[in-house]
């Protein structure tokens, strides 16, 4: 018998579709304080079918993460769970307002920086932290001189490099945070609509009838994510899972580069820090 998350608040960051929506819908049954967070309509409109808390927040903004960071802290004495989960291809390299690398800001550094404004809160609760990576950390190679990915740019390079970034935070909030657990996982080739600003090929895997032969529901996606928060005593801390089990990992993945790519991380979000 999984243990019991009723009352529990958990936070899940692109929340208003795929794995995250399917992750929010069984944790709501379970009697879960769910909040999402999303861009879109869907955002309400599925807050308004499981009845949680949602909030519109642009990570292509560190602004809007930091005012999302303000209210949880204003609102939400206890955060047992944040799941960084939003994520995406972007076709061509593009800046933020934040002068960041589209793909690198979206995927890594607005869930690092979101991860960063809970500290404190997450520690008091000790909660669980978990980030949604990918098989694509294995095409990715971190270069700690070009992480916004200048030339040459490949949306799925770029993509691949900001997976293994969501495994090293993960491995390093471990080493780095007081009483928080935390780990990352891969949810398998999933039906969604992530990659809609992704290049020809990703449009044609994921837009076209290849997406039903070849991907899985959303809900087969999320059953590693909802077994790591039912099941925290079964996993170990910093590991990254597939199917419930250890993934496949880059070969370049170590505590040391860890160590390097947050205090890099750091220092690009450190503007919004500023209370």
């Amino acid at each position: 018998m999984e243990p019991r998350i009723e009352g529990k608040t958990i936070i899940i960051t692109g929340g208003s579709s795929g794995i995250g929506a399917a992750a929010a819908r069984d944790f709501a049954k379970r009697g879960a304080n769910v909040i999402i967070t999303g861009r879109s309509d869907q955002t309400k409109q599925l807050a308004g079918e499981i009845g949680c808390e949602y909030h519109l927040v642009d990570y292509a903004k560190l602004s809007s993460v930091h005012e999302f960071a303000d209210t949880m802290l204003a609102n939400h004495p206890k955060i047992d769970v944040l799941i960084n989960n939003v994520g995406g291809v972007i076709a061509d390299r593009q800046l933020t307002d934040d002068g960041n690398e589209m793909t690198f800001q979206i995927n890594h550094l607005g869930g690092f920086l979101l991860t960063l404004l809970l500290k404190d809160r997450l520690e008091k609760s000790a909660a669980l932290v978990i980030n949604t990576s990918s098989m694509a950390n294995n095409m990715g190679k971190i270069k700690l001189k070009d992480l916004q990915n200048e030339k040459p740019y490949s949306s799925m390079r770029a993509y691949g490099r900001a997976k293994l970034m969501n495994i090293l935070h993960a491995m390093e909030i471990v080493n780095r945070f007081e009483n928080v657990k935390a780990g990352s996982f891969h949810p398998g080739v999933v039906s969604t609509g992530f990659a809609r600003e992704g290049g020809f090929l990703a449009k044609l895997f994921y837009n076209t009838f290849l997406k039903d032969l070849f991907m899985i529901s959303p809900e087969k996606g999320a059953d590693t994510l909802i077994w790591m928060v039912t099941n925290p005593d079964k996993w170990k801390p910093g590991e990254y899972y597939h199917k419930r089990k250890p993934g496949k990992k880059n070969s370049q993945i170590s505590d040391k580069l860890a160590w390097k790519l947050w205090e890099r991380s750091e220092k690009l979000v450190k503007g919004q820090m500023v209370p």
